[in-house]
């Protein structure tokens, strides 16, 4: 959890947001760019897809020194041997993933104040709270958070947080003034012209706002 609360810049994968490209190009050059921090999320892809490539994401992020959490799926996590598992409301209980998996990194997506509190009771190692702006990337019903729903979920927060959802780099100032220190992204890396680019730029973007350079 010390090498996650350090990361700044956490990239979430999805190939079919890639213009064209494979996810393992697309680690490979975000790792490149300096990111430490990277979940593989791939919806459409069939589990008998989905693990081997699980495998090869992992053995890149392990090569790099980053971490792997692994949405959804507490099996597939502790198959290939990933860092941690992103659970969403309609996943895996975090409870009783907890239970099968208690040194796994656990993550819970949080849409609300009740939703953290519950991640939190429940032994979560962190929570994702979003989504803060309007995302293509998520079929939402809700409310967006933005800035005032983030601060209000960070008050109650006693783990540490991610934040997501629609997020570009000029948000990123804000977003660490309202106390966000993870920044998770999808398209802004995936879709980009040049990723690695762009995610050193992210990467970078994130320290200085935080005065950590």
């Amino acid at each position: 959890m010390t090498r996650f609360r350090q990361a700044g810049l956490y990239l979430v994968t999805s190939q079919t947001l890639s213009a064209g490209r494979t996810t393992p190009e697309i680690v490979k050059a975000a790792l490149a760019g300096g990111v430490t921090l990277i979940q593989l999320r791939e919806k459409e892809m069939s589990l008998r897809e989905y693990v081997p490539l699980a495998k090869e994401v992992r053995e890149m992020t392990a090569r790099a020194g980053a971490l792997l959490i692994i949405n959804d799926r507490v099996d597939v996590a502790m198959a290939v041997e990933a860092d941690g598992v992103h659970l969403g409301q309609e996943d895996f209980p975090v409870r009783e993933a907890r239970r099968l998996a208690p040194d796994l990194i656990i993550g819970a997506s949080t849409h609300s104040i009740e939703e953290a509190l519950k991640a939190q009771e429940e032994g979560a190692s962190y929570i994702n709270i979003g989504p803060i702006y309007p995302t293509g990337t998520k079929v939402w019903e809700g409310e967006f958070l933005g800035l005032d729903g983030l601060r209000a979920i960070a008050r109650v927060a006693r783990i540490p947080f991610s934040v997501m959802g629609g997020i570009k780099p000029g948000h990123i100032p804000g977003l660490v003034a309202a106390g966000a220190r993870i920044i998770a992204v999808v398209t802004a890396v995936t879709a980009a012209t040049n990723p690695r680019t762009v995610a050193a730029g992210l990467v970078r973007m994130i320290r200085e706002s935080d005065g950590c350079l």
